[in-house]
């Protein structure tokens, strides 16, 4: 399937086809477009679109839109659901909320400096996400 959002990712987008691909749709495929094209875009591919403004899964209620994805999927992990609070509250002003939020805040913005291509940064960031996923496992497990 097709997933489409706004582009020049950062903490969300980068977040968001991470859980996708790990949890929703293997076989996804990612557009990013400016963002007054997501609907046209949307419609015209096909494409279920995230984190955009007025989308099912966008910012709901005070949360971003990995929130909204894993409410929307009903997704369980008790891991994922601490990624999804550290993913909150760095990319909803809300770094106090969470000790990693900062640092992923941090990672998210040399990951674009270094990867300003969308498609690049994803797939060089889903490490970072893939490493804080397992240690929350870890944790889980202790």
């Amino acid at each position: 399937m097709k997933w489409i959002t706004r582009a020049h990712v950062h903490v969300d987008r980068v977040a968001c086809p991470w859980l996708i691909k790990r949890f929703v749709d293997a076989g996804a495929e990612f557009v990013f477009v400016a963002k007054d094209l997501v609907d046209a875009e949307a419609k015209r591919l096909n494409a279920i679109p995230f984190d955009a403004p007025g989308v099912e899964l966008g910012h709901q209620d005070g949360h971003c839109s990995f929130v909204s994805i894993v409410n929307k999927y009903n997704l369980k992990d008790p891991a994922l659901l601490k990624l999804a609070d550290v993913v909150n509250a760095a990319d909803t002003s809300a770094m106090d909320k969470n000790p990693f939020a900062a640092g992923l805040e941090a990672i998210a913005q040399g990951y674009s400096l270094l990867y300003p291509d969308d498609h690049k940064n994803i797939e060089q960031q889903f490490q970072v996400y893939d490493a804080l996923y397992n240690y929350f496992r870890l944790q889980d497990s202790k």
